[in-house]
């Protein structure tokens, strides 16, 4: 590994909190839905109020599993950990894409039986 690509890795442990904050989208069909700008974090506190177990699997899966993945990774560049855990960040990498999938299913079923739609008279 070579000494840039660690310090780009330590890095990211300060650009991903900014990132969660950042706006993502602005203004289009965000007023609709009584938002001028989403971002991770605003994103995240929708489900808060409508299924809670559901908000701490998309929460634990999008920010937590990414930020401790690349928080082993910058550990096992600085030989501070050892090299033996990479299965288990491999692992959580996987993981840090399953609020992807959650939110897709999710949404899927909502549509599915209605509660998403809707209507204009």
């Amino acid at each position: 590994m070579s000494a840039v690509a660690k310090y780009v890795n330590l890095a990211l442990l300060i650009a991903f909190p900014i990132a969660w904050f950042a706006p993502l989208m602005r203004a289009g069909l965000l007023p609709l839905f009584g938002l001028s700008e989403i971002s991770v974090i605003s994103g995240l506190q929708s489900p808060w109020q409508s299924d809670v177990a559901l908000a701490l699997l998309v929460t634990f899966f999008a920010l937590f599993a990414t930020y401790v993945k690349t928080l082993g990774l910058a550990l096992v560049h600085f030989d501070l950990l050892s090299a033996r855990v990479k299965p288990a960040l491999s692992l959580l990498g996987k993981l840090a894409m399953a609020d992807i999938f959650l939110n897709a299913v999710y949404i899927t079923v909502a549509e599915g039986i209605g509660v998403g739609r809707i209507e204009i008279a």
